[in-house]
């Protein structure tokens, strides 16, 4: 987290509570998975919601499912015949999100497909509305040069984690992880094919659109 826990509890307080099959989800993540800091939660669950239901999102892809619980979220915001691929390696977590989006009003508006990000994005055809990528960060830099050519022309690509807890302030001694993540802000802040803004939302996320 970037904000202080009390300001985190205050925001959470103050937006609307998930219903509570993704409360259920959260509490079965945080119980049995290994990293349940990886869930989205509550307050980053409503502003993937938002964000689908403002644009308006029909064709939405997320790289990274983890057990389910932000793409659950972002249904909660599709119009009428939208559709959501989500794209997870780990087996133990797809399952996880299989089951609750079984269990869920949307088991027939998201698709939860097993393996390597990039072969999937390379299976899957079509423009995209919304992309958000939440999955392996040395992959990053890879992911938006494959997806920026497919967004559509009014269509935003959200980046999780990019403050990284802070360690994008580091320059000696960091991680891959780290390095990948600062070489993909430091792209995006200069890349004159988009407008970016890098938001102090959880861990960081930033929002990318494509310049016509």
């Amino acid at each position: 987290m970037i904000v202080p826990d009390e300001i985190e509890e205050y925001a959470e307080a103050h937006t609307t509570p998930p219903p509570d099959l993704l409360a259920s989800l959260s509490a079965e993540t945080q119980a049995t998975l290994s990293s349940p800091q990886m869930l989205a939660g509550a307050i980053e669950g409503r502003f993937l919601e938002l964000l689908v239901y403002a644009l308006g999102a029909r064709r939405v892809l997320e790289l990274g499912t983890f057990s389910g619980y932000s793409a659950l979220s972002m249904a909660l915001g599709l119009p009428e015949g939208g559709h959501i691929h989500t794209c997870e390696a780990d087996e133990e977590h797809a399952e996880v999100a299989r089951r609750y989006i079984a269990k869920s009003p949307y088991a027939d508006r998201i698709t939860v497909h097993s393996g390597p990000a990039l072969e999937t994005i390379g299976r899957l055809e079509g423009d995209w509305d919304f992309v958000f990528i939440d999955a392996d960060k040395q992959n990053y830099v890879n992911y938006f040069e494959t997806l920026l050519p497919r967004l559509a022309p009014r269509g935003l690509i959200a980046f999780d984690n990019t403050l990284w807890s802070g360690a994008v302030l580091e320059d000696e001694g960091i991680s891959d992880n780290t390095r990948a993540i600062k070489e993909l802000n430091d792209r995006l802040a200069s890349d004159p094919r988009v407008t970016a803004v890098l938001l102090t939302v959880r861990d960081g996320v930033t929002l990318v659109r494509r310049n016509s």
